[in-house]
Parts: C-alpha cells; sequence; structure tokens
C-alpha cells in the first residue's frame, strides 16, 4: 500500500517578504512555493530544509539556522501524490538565488507577507487558509 512522503521546505524571511520560486513540472507545476523537497532518511528537518534550498536556489544563499513553523498534510488527488509537508522558518543573511534546478523552477522572487502571489502549492495555500504566518507564529 503506497504511504504518504515527507516533504520540507523553508520560508525565508527578509525584510517584510519572503522568497518563492515558480514551479515548473509535473508536481505543482504552475504553482508558487517555497524552496523545499523530500526529507532525507535520518536527517533533522533543519538539515533537509538548507539542503533542498541549495539544490534549488544555490550555495550563495545565506540564512538563519532554520526552526519549525508548521506542517500540512496535503493528498493531491490528481496527481495521486500524498505529502505531509514540514514548513520551516529561518530569516535571510546575504547572497540571491540562482535558478539551479531549470526544469522545476521558473525563477525566483521576494514577495511581501501581504501581496503573496498565486496560484499557490496546495501544503502553503492550506497553512494561509489556517492564518498561517511565518512572521507571527515563529
Amino acid at each position: 500500500m503506497p504511504r504518504p512522503k515527507v516533504g520540507v521546505c523553508l520560508a525565508i524571511r527578509r525584510e517584510g517578504k519572503v522568497l518563492m520560486h515558480k514551479r515548473i513540472g509535473d508536481h505543482c507545476g504552475g504553482t508558487w512555493a517555497f524552496p523545499g523537497g523530500h526529507l532525507e532518511f535520518m536527517e533533522t528537518f533543519a538539515n533537509a530544509a538548507v539542503r533542498e534550498m541549495y539544490e534549488e536556489a544555490g550555495q550563495e544563499l545565506v540564512v538563519s539556522h532554520p526552526k519549525f513553523w508548521t506542517l500540512a498534510n496535503a493528498k493531491y488527488f490528481d496527481e495521486n501524490r500524498h505529502y505531509v509537508t514540514i514548513f520551516m522558518v529561518s530569516d535571510w543573511i546575504s547572497g540571491e538565488a540562482k535558478v539551479m534546478e531549470p526544469t522545476k523552477c521558473e525563477y525566483w522572487h521576494w514577495f511581501r507577507w501581504t501581496e503573496l502571489p498565486a496560484p499557490r502549492m496546495k501544503s502553503f495555500q492550506m497553512v494561509l487558509n489556517l492564518g498561517g504566518n511565518p512572521f507571527e507564529d515563529v
């Protein structure tokens, strides 16, 4: 029987804004999301969040140590996928994001929390629907 996968993503805060990318590909293509991916065996949430950030946005991006923010249990029926996604939060220290995976990411952009783009990845939209805010909750 199939089991849910564990996703980890990182909300990076910078002067009232968060870093998001426009997704490309078969999983949630055309939606906006934080850097993230799968939790690896024996990996901490914080290590997974930073590793995924580096893989997707490059090694030049430097952030504070990630802290737990919230989680979502998202079922993507149209893709036959099920994810429990751990949301982590960090503060930007230096560097800029680069497109490291051009088959998965169209581009990166900083958005004011009050002006988030749409459509959003389902797990993130679920968090927003419950009033989640990385500037207030963590």
